[in-house]
């Protein structure tokens, strides 16, 4: 299973970029997002760039890989922790925001 790691970019080369995110630097390549600007966010999967990523969703995917590491490591959450996880589960979302989470557009009504 391949995990999408949020980075943000620090600097650009002509296909590369510097990014940091959880704690480390690397060098990724950026063929497949388009034109990136330090400070932009990035979805990275083995050593490549795959989305242009907002901040928040950024947010969201962190806060995600951190319940994750807890977990594997036998760790509990605290109860605050349990109650707001920092981003919303798809079974509490509306049908507007399910579409936008899925990048589908929005509905168009033909009346």
């Amino acid at each position: 299973m391949c995990i999408g790691v949020p980075m943000q970019v620090l600097s650009l080369e002509p296909g590369h970029a510097q990014v940091w995110g959880r704690g480390e630097q690397r060098r990724i390549n950026t063929a497949l997002v388009g034109a990136l600007q330090p400070g932009d966010w990035v979805l990275v999967f083995l050593e490549a760039a795959r989305e242009h990523i907002s901040p928040e969703r950024a947010a969201e995917v962190n806060a995600v890989l951190d319940l994750v590491a807890h977990s594997m490591v036998g760790a509990t959450l605290s109860p605050e922790a349990l109650d707001d996880p920092g981003f919303s589960l798809p079974s509490a979302m509306s049908a507007e925001q399910l579409r936008a989470l899925a990048g589908v557009p929005k509905e168009v009504r033909h009346d």
